[in-house]
């Protein structure tokens, strides 16, 4: 691709997009990795940050298998998270997990300079304003990824399917950096919808997530069919899914009345399928539970929603957290 033709060559709005981008991605796990290489496949500089295996990534690159081929890169730039930053991305994009003891912030703005957006493709509810109350004045793009991937070794990714994108300006809106990051993710060959109401898009997200991530983890990391066709396992997915449909009309964002059942019906569909809470506890690693669970249940406690079966999840995983903690 070149400058002429490269998304936002042109600018919009009162930020100019350059026509080669420098794009930094903090957190280049399984998520960062495989959008790295999107971005990298459409032309931009991506430079990632990681906490681990830097070495091996300096050496070799990702190696990343997709049902849209082969899609291995070596980042313009590789490097640790303590390593000196070099300030003035055009974007930074962070993928760490949302983690009470993680700074997010501290972690994204050594990367800045003055004209820098911020995009924060992660998982769960009332993510973005730990990081716009610390970094202001820096435009936040807030994204959901739709996308079944995962790390099999240091540097070597698999991508099983999809990878569309949900993205806008958060709070609402669609900036003009909202719209030039899709375009450069959509010349990299995925979907990418621009929506102005992140805030709903996340609910709508959150319908699946809230209930089925934690109840995987209390089933022993158990995958969707094993979820849906044990003996009430559909009809508890489907009362903790009524609880989250109720918290989201009560925050202003009601989702279709028959939200809870395409979503059964769509994971009928899929293949026996993991997600991303059940892989983190089947791997020992920490757990994204106020994120994704505690967050939806803070929102119902006080808008005075009663979320009983969201609250006992909530508890259990609490009490299976401390179990672990005080195993060491």
């Amino acid at each position: 691709m070149d400058a002429a033709s490269a998304p936002g060559a042109g600018g919009s709005g009162g930020r100019m997009s350059p026509p080669v981008p420098r794009i930094v991605i903090v957190g280049a796990g399984a998520i960062g990795a495989f959008y790295g290489a999107i971005l990298q496949r459409a032309g931009a500089r991506v430079e990632v940050v990681l906490r681990s295996h830097v070495d091996i990534v300096r050496a070799r690159g990702f190696s990343i298998d997709s049902p849209m081929g082969d899609l291995s890169y070596r980042p313009a730039a590789v490097h640790h998270i303590a390593d000196a930053a070099t300030p003035g991305a055009d974007v930074v994009i962070c993928c760490v997990k949302v983690l009470p003891e993680v700074d997010r912030a501290a972690l994204i703005a050594p990367w800045l300079g003055p004209q820098s957006a911020i995009a924060l493709i992660e998982n769960g509810l009332d993510i973005e304003p730990p990081v716009a109350a610390a970094l202001p004045g820096h435009p936040l793009v807030s994204a959901l990824a739709f996308v079944a991937v995962s790390r099999r070794a240091p540097g070597e990714i698999e991508h099983q399917a999809y990878g569309r994108l949900t993205l806008g300006a958060w709070p609402s809106g669609v900036s003009a950096e909202a719209r030039d990051l899709a375009a450069w993710f959509e010349a990299g060959g995925i979907d990418v919808k621009c929506s102005a109401s992140i805030v709903r898009e996340r609910w709508a997200k959150s319908l699946w997530n809230t209930p089925f991530n934690p109840i995987s983890v209390l089933a022993d990391g158990a995958d969707t069919v094993t979820l849906l066709e044990t003996p009430g396992g559909e009809t508890l997915a489907r009362a903790a899914m009524t609880e989250v449909m109720a918290v989201a009309a009560a925050d202003g964002h009601p989702l279709p009345a028959d939200a809870v059942d395409r979503n059964i019906e769509a994971t009928r569909r899929m293949p026996a399928y993991r997600n991303s809470m059940a892989l983190d506890y089947r791997a020992g690693r920490a757990l994204e539970v106020d994120a994704i669970l505690g967050n939806v249940v803070a929102r119902a406690e006080a808008l005075g929603v009663a979320v009983p079966r969201l609250h006992t999840l909530r508890t259990l995983i609490a009490m299976r957290e401390r179990e672990a903690a005080a195993r060491g």
